[in-house]
C-alpha cells in the first residue's frame, strides 16, 4: 500500500480554496489537511495550486493527430500515444475522445469524409490494455446527420466500447454553428483550398444528405445513444426550437450552443451548457457565434471545452475565475461539472474516496503553468 503526501498546496476544493495537504493512498484521496506545514516524507508543493484533474468532454485532437494536415494520415498507434501524453501535460486526467460517425464515401473536400471511427477506437482499446495510455479514456461519437452511412457505424459500436457520449451534429450549411456561410466558405475554402465552384457543390451535397437522411439518422443515434448508456449531447442549438427538441430526445449537454437565447433556453430545460475554452481565450466565436464571456457574465455557463486546444482548457477556466471572482467555482466548469454531466461521480473534485487524479499549477502573470499530473495517484 503506497500512501503519498502533497503538502504545503493552495488547495482547490468544491466551494472554497485553502492552504493545506492532500494525503493518497492506492489512487484514492485518503485525507486533506489544513496548514502549511510539510511533514516529514512528504513532497512540498511550495504553495502551488492543487486542483482535481481536468475533465475533457469534447476534443477535436486526437482527429488532428491522426489527420495533421489534409490527405496525411498518421500511423494511429503513435498518434493515440502524442494526443494522449499531450492531453496529460496540459493536465487532462480523463478524456472523451471524439471520433466522427457518418461519412461521405468517395466525396468531400479531399475525401476528408471517410470512414475511420471503428478501426480507431479499437487501436485505441488496444493501447489502453497494454496499459501504456498515461491518462483515462472514454469515446465521444460525433453522429454526422448529413452523411450517407451513420446508421452501418454506429450500428458497429456496443456496449464493451466505452461509449460514453454520442452528440448530434447537423452541420448543414445556413444554420445553427454556420448560419453564416460566409464563415463556412472561409474556413472549408481555406482548409482544402476549393474554388468557388467546388465549395457551391460542397454545400449543396450537405443539403442534399439533410433532405435525404437527416430526420432517419437523427432518430436512429437518440436511440442508440439510449440503448448504449451515453449521455446525449445536442451540438450548435441556435433557437430554443432547437433546445426544445434536444429536450425531447433526452439531451443531458448542450455543446456551443450558437446565441444567448439557445443557452438560457437549455438552463429552463435542465441542460448543462459547455462552450469552447478558445472562444474564451480569443475573446469570441471563429464563426461568429455568442461568446462565451457574455455566457458566463448571464450565468448560463457550466463546462468548457478545449476544442481544438488542449492547453486552453487550464487558461480559460482561470479566465471564468477572474469574471466571476471564485477559482472554485471556475475550477469547476473543467472539473466536477463536466464530471457530473459524464455521469463519473469518482472524479472531479479534491475529497476523500474519490480518485486521486490531480494537476499541480503556478501562475507567470495570468498565464498558468503547468507543474505535474497525477491519474490515480501516480505521476503521469
Amino acid at each position: 500500500m503506497t500512501r503519498t503526501v502533497l503538502a504545503n498546496a493552495r488547495l482547490i476544493l468544491p466551494e472554497t480554496m485553502t492552504a493545506g495537504a492532500l494525503e493518497l493512498q492506492d489512487g484514492v484521496i485518503t485525507a486533506i489537511h489544513s496548514g502549511t506545514a510539510v511533514p516529514k516524507g512528504a513532497a512540498d508543493m511550495q504553495g502551488d495550486y492543487l486542483a482535481p484533474g481536468m475533465v475533457e468532454l469534447h476534443t477535436d485532437n486526437l482527429e488532428r493527430h491522426i489527420r495533421p494536415r489534409p490527405g496525411v494520415d498518421w500511423p494511429h498507434p503513435s498518434a493515440i500515444l502524442a494526443h494522449d501524453a499531450e492531453l496529460a501535460g496540459c493536465g487532462i486526467t480523463t478524456v472523451f475522445d471524439a471520433m466522427r460517425v457518418g461519412s461521405i464515401p468517395n466525396e468531400g473536400p479531399d475525401k476528408d469524409y471517410d470512414k475511420y471511427a471503428r478501426e480507431l477506437a479499437h487501436e485505441l482499446a488496444a493501447l489502453r490494455a497494454q496499459g501504456v495510455l498515461r491518462i483515462s479514456h472514454f469515446l465521444h461519437l460525433r453522429a454526422e446527420i448529413c452523411s450517407q452511412t451513420l446508421l452501418a457505424e454506429l450500428d458497429e459500436f456496443g456496449s464493451g466500447d466505452r461509449v460514453g457520449i454520442i452528440s448530434l451534429m447537423d452541420h448543414t450549411p445556413g444554420q445553427r454553428q454556420f448560419r453564416d456561410i460566409s464563415k463556412l466558405a472561409q474556413y472549408v475554402q481555406g482548409k482544402y483550398k476549393l474554388s468557388d465552384t467546388e465549395f457551391a457543390q460542397h454545400v449543396a451535397r450537405l443539403k442534399d444528405l439533410r433532405a435525404r437522411f437527416g430526420d432517419r439518422h437523427e432518430a436512429a443515434a437518440v436511440e442508440i445513444a439510449h440503448r448504449l448508456g451515453a449521455v446525449l449531447a445536442s451540438h450548435d442549438d441556435t433557437t430554443a426550437v432547437h433546445v426544445a427538441q434536444s429536450a425531447g430526445h433526452g439531451v443531458r449537454l448542450a455543446e456551443f450552443p450558437t446565441t444567448a437565447e439557445a443557452a438560457a433556453a437549455c438552463h429552463e430545460h435542465g441542460i448543462m451548457v459547455m462552450m469552447g475554452a478558445p472562444n474564451l481565450i480569443r475573446g469570441g466565436s471563429h464563426s461568429g457565434n455568442v461568446r462565451a464571456a457574455e455566457l458566463a457574465q448571464n450565468g448560463h455557463l457550466d463546462i468548457l471545452s478545449s476544442d481544438y486546444v488542449p492547453a486552453a482548457l487550464l487558461a480559460g477556466a482561470l479566465i471564468l475565475a477572474r469574471i466571476w471572482d471564485d477559482l472554485p467555482r471556475a475550477i469547476a466548469t473543467v472539473t466536477a461539472n463536466p464530471a457530473k454531466a459524464a455521469g463519473l461521480d469518482d472524479r472531479g473534485r479534491l475529497a476523500p474516496g474519490l480518485r486521486a487524479d490531480l494537476i499541480r499549477f503556478s501562475m507567470l502573470g495570468d498565464t498558468p503553468v503547468m507543474r505535474e499530473t497525477w491519474v490515480r495517484g501516480r505521476r503521469v
